[in-house]
Order: C-alpha cells, then structure tokens, then sequence
C-alpha cells in the first residue's frame, strides 16, 4: 500500500531521474516541469514515489496534500493506490490531472468519477511563429506598441550567460522594489523562486535573455524545454521605465525559440483579470488544462461498477 512514508523530498539532485522520466513521457503542463518543482519548492513542497514503474508527485501547500501520476506505464493498479492515498491524506481537492491523454484513461477505468476543470490554473501555448512573427491584423496594436518602443528606447538583445546573472539579480531588486515585493504574499513567493532560479541557473539547464536600455538590464526572460516541441516561459520581468518592455522580450524570446519549438508555453494567469486579458490578447494556439478530482467523488469512484 501507498503511504507517504514512501515520498521523498525532490531535490536538484534528482534532475537527471526527472530528465529521463519526461524523456519517455513527455509533459504539456508547467506545473509538471522539474524546473518549476524546484523554483517553487520553497513554497509548494514538492516530492515523488515509485509506485510499480510509474512515479506519484505529491506537493504540499499550507499543509493541503495533493496528487498527481502515476507517470509511467499505464498501470490500473498504481492508479488505485494514488487515488486510496488521495482520499486518506489529500485535501478537499487532492488529485490533478495535467493531459488530456491521462485523463481519458482515468475516466475509462473510472466512468464515474467527476473532474473541473480549474481555469485558473491552464497554461497558455502559443505557436512560437507567431509570438516571433506578429502576423495579421490581430496583432496590429502590438506591433505599433513595439516600434515605438524601439524607436523611443533604443533597446540591445543579449542571452544570458553565467556572468551575467550577478547583475540581472541587481535588476530582480530594483523590479522587486518596484512591484513592492516584500508586501505581497505571492510576489515574496515569486521573488524567491526566481532568486533561486538565479541561483542555481546552470544546474537547471535554463537559458534567458536580457533587453538593455542605455546599458541597463531593462527586461529578462528566463526558459527551458517542457517537452521537444514546447518551450516553457518561467520568468519574465521588466522595469516600467520604457514603455512596451514586456512586448519587447515576448517578441524577442520568441524570436530565440521559434526556430527550434513549435509551441512556447506561458504558464497560466492564476485568475488575474488584467493578465488574464494581457495573455488572451496574443492569441494563444491552445489552453493546456488542468483536471481536479474532489476527495467526495474519488471516494464514491467504485460505485455502480466493479472493482479493478
């Protein structure tokens, strides 16, 4: 039986596991992606089993215990026990769903058992050539913001490199001390996990960019692959001293990424209108959802059927 004696905690040294893991399956979702696990780690709590072939994720967030997996070989028997220890340990929402693939096999073992669909929490994609490219006249506005940007700030692209990073967490203070980190709840905890982004920015195998403007840092974008075709968007910040920055490093991001991926994952909008409206507004190719199960419909999964 699964039990939580069975987790451990997932560390910077289990890259190469996860590496591989996601090799053999891919992922669609950032909430899944190992870069995320240890940005976020500080406050999410995350750590993995072995159950059969397959690995169960688990994160704790204020004491709540959720579940996701197992990923591996579909394997009806680990399932069962992922969903038996979601109901004995897991909050009122404990077990989510990344993919529609995953999904669909769930809901095949299980014709009963409900899922939402959180909103909040759907990752944008979006076509790279079109992020690059700018094309038609839905993107109109965004690419007349972005000459009068260019034209006004006159901004210089550069990668990111490892002596850089000194001064880009220069910049993360002052963008800090302009978004008034230290007072929000969700900002201190962003400000953390891009710090330790920073910190450890090799050892995660992430690449970035930088916009200067009359020599300063003005924007970054920080990123690495989710899966082959899909690169994944971690951090993107900018100082509001030129107007149209965060178009600029979309844009020039994207002109970095599209040669190689077809898609460039953005992450969700948490449920924040004005980024919800920001991250409608360049179109994206498609949502990567997220699946939620209630721990009252996982304990009632067995009922009108028989067991597995």
């Amino acid at each position: 039986m699964l039990t939580l004696d069975d987790f451990t905690p997932v560390t910077l040294e289990d890259r190469a596991f996860f590496l591989d893991l996601y090799a053999r399956y891919p992922q669609q979702h950032s909430d899944m992606s190992f870069v995320t696990m240890m940005c976020w780690n500080h406050y999410a709590h995350y750590a993995y089993a072995r159950v059969g072939d397959g690995v169960v994720i688990m994160s704790v967030i204020e004491g709540e215990k959720t579940f996701r997996g197992p990923i591996g070989p579909r394997d009806p028997a680990a399932l069962e026990e992922v969903l038996d220890l979601a109901v004995r340990e897991g909050c009122a929402a404990p077990y989510y769903v990344f993919d529609e693939e995953t999904l669909d096999w769930v809901k095949a073992l299980y014709p009963g058992l409900a899922f939402r669909s959180d909103r909040d929490f759907a990752d944008y994609v979006y076509l790279a050539s079109d992020l690059d490219d700018l094309p038609g006249k839905k993107y109109l506005t965004i690419r007349g913001h972005l000459n009068r940007f260019r034209r006004s700030c006159e901004p210089v692209v550069e990668e990111m490199h490892a002596e850089d990073l000194a001064e880009v967490r220069e910049f993360l203070k002052k963008w800090c001390a302009w978004r008034h980190c230290d007072e929000s709840p969700v900002l201190a905890e962003e400000k953390e996990a891009v710090l330790y982004a920073m910190d450890h920015f090799s050892d995660l195998g992430l690449s970035g960019l930088m916009i200067r403007v009359n020599g300063a840092i003005a924007a970054i974008s920080v990123y690495d692959d989710l899966n082959p075709d899909t690169a994944l968007i971690h951090f993107e910040k900018g100082l509001p001293d030129c107007e149209g920055v965060y178009k600029a490093v979309n844009q020039e991001a994207a002109r970095l990424l599209a040669p190689d991926r077809t898609y460039i994952n953005r992450e969700s909008d948490v449920g924040v209108p004005g980024l919800r409206e920001a991250k409608l507004r360049y179109h994206p190719h498609h949502m990567a959802e997220v699946y939620v199960a209630e721990k009252t419909d996982l304990e009632k999964r067995h009922q009108g059927r028989g067991e597995i």
